[in-house]
């Protein structure tokens, strides 16, 4: 829920008019808009890229999970972790353009580590994986866009962890 849903939700529920610093919260939301979706663009983008970075990356530090027996082995399950992996960064621009980690929380959080875990997909390789987009994604932006960016990919791999 963006902070003007929020806002407006409180305000609604105790029969009051927005607050000033309620507005004062939705005027910085509404000029940090540009912002925002510049580095949404950024990440569209360059996916194919930062996923294909991200997944060699992962690859060379946990060789087990493209070995025999671990979960991205073979070009079928190899490629099902790197879909994973571009489904997780799109994500993280939801949470982006909407200024919140919701859209990160209830499309992917809730019921991911029992999912995973079902699958017996280690979690911690998961939270790597991302990990890694983040390094490629900062790496391509400027100081205070990355640092925008990176708050979103830490929140996912909080989540996963």
């Amino acid at each position: 829920m963006s902070i003007v849903t929020k806002s407006i939700v409180n305000a609604d529920a105790e029969a009051r008019y927005l607050s000033p610093g309620e507005l004062d919260r939705i005027k910085a939301f509404v000029n940090s808009g540009e912002s925002r979706l510049r580095i949404a663009e950024a990440l569209t983008g360059s996916r194919e890229r930062i996923v294909k970075e991200a997944g060699d990356r992962l690859f060379q530090k946990r060789p087990d999970i493209v070995s025999p027996g671990g979960n991205a082995y073979g070009e079928e399950m190899t490629a099902s972790c790197l879909r994973d992996m571009d489904y997780y960064l799109r994500l993280v621009t939801y949470g982006i353009v909407a200024g919140d980690v919701t859209p990160i929380e209830e499309i992917g959080l809730i019921g991911a580590k029992e999912m995973y875990k079902s699958l017996g997909t280690s979690l911690d390789a998961l939270a790597e994986g991302v990990r890694e987009m983040k390094n490629v994604a900062t790496s391509m932006m400027s100081g205070s866009d990355a640092s925008e960016a990176a708050s979103y990919f830490d929140y996912l791999i909080g989540g996963l962890l």
